[in-house]
């Protein structure tokens, strides 16, 4: 789920005490994560990818339910200063395009990709125009986060999640990992132990992707072609998206609203106070972090490098 104004920072609370002039208080200082912008106007965002290659940001609106096959999902595209230059950059049911609760985004070249319940549908960036729809048809449930691996495949996550008829959320299942390699789509991780995977992010130091589970507490390494994954690190549980930056691991987590940086020591909390964070996106040379904020219907911009 850019230089920005900037406004006022994260009520973080700095503790500098009686230092002497050689303390380093003023660098402790900028290594507080400070908000630079909120952005309004979308509808049910729910990821948020930066391009630079299009020097801008993407962010995916789903514009009603989540798992509803109404035709009305749209796309956006926010300049680098954070004000939306197109709302409706890619619109369900113009120019041929086909668009419902799309989720998670994802780039190769000049092909945005996204998840759509239950397809993987591709546009050019640069205009927007329709290229592909890869229907996955019974085989998925709630297509949800994607990723490029490092052999050049998409993949996908599939949350296995639906909705009864107050909102509430069910597991009709099964939650499996895909993989889009051309135009075919195949099952490549299987299994109640994947928790209702949400992001998913490519690790290239440790040739293998990250994964968050939505259904449990666990953040998951995980090395295609294995029929498990190793557990790296826990949440406070609802975790969706996830993403390096810098040499963070960034995940977000719907459970205590917040995003936070994993750690072999423990998790530091970057972001407090972020209602329904979901997939986030990132701009590895400014260190902005960009948190679409669900049911706010925003996208809250920080700098945390």
């Amino acid at each position: 789920m850019k230089p920005f104004a900037a406004s006022a920072p994260l009520a973080l609370a700095l503790v500098l005490g009686c230092a002497r002039k050689e303390a380093p208080a003023p660098q402790a200082a900028l290594q507080a994560p400070e908000r630079v912008t909120t952005i309004t106007g979308f509808s049910t965002p729910e990821s948020v990818l930066w391009s630079a290659k299009e020097d801008a940001w993407f962010v995916s609106n789903i514009n009603g339910s989540p798992v509803a096959k109404d035709g009305n999902g749209f796309i956006s595209r926010v300049s680098r200063d954070g004000v939306i230059d197109s709302l409706h950059f890619i619109l369900g049911g113009r120019n041929g395009v086909t668009l419902n609760g799309p989720k998670g985004l994802a780039q190769v070249g000049d092909t945005l990709w996204v998840a759509d319940i239950d397809a993987v549908r591709a546009f050019n960036a640069h205009t927007g125009a329709p290229i592909a729809s890869v229907e996955l048809g019974t085989q998925a449930t709630f297509l949800n986060d994607v990723a490029v691996g490092g052999d050049g495949a998409l993949y996908i996550t599939d949350s296995g999640m639906g909705f009864d008829e107050k909102g509430g959320i069910t597991h009709p299942g099964p939650d499996r990992i895909f993989a889009l390699t051309g135009r075919t789509a195949t099952v490549v991780a299987e299994g109640d132990w994947l928790e209702r995977p949400n992001g998913i992010t490519w690790d290239g130091a440790n040739g293998r992707f990250v994964v968050v589970a939505f259904g449990g507490p666990h953040i998951f390494g995980w090395t295609p072609g294995a029929a498990k994954v190793d557990t790296i690190g826990t949440g406070p549980g609802g975790q969706d998206g996830v993403e390096f930056l810098g040499g963070d691991l960034l995940v977000t987590s719907w459970a205590d609203s917040s995003v936070f940086a994993v750690s072999s020591t423990g998790n530091a909390r970057k972001v407090s106070g972020a209602s329904a964070p979901a997939d986030i996106g990132v701009d590895q040379l400014r260190g902005l972090l960009a948190i679409p904020r669900f049911t706010e219907n925003t996208v809250d911009v920080w700098r945390v490098k």
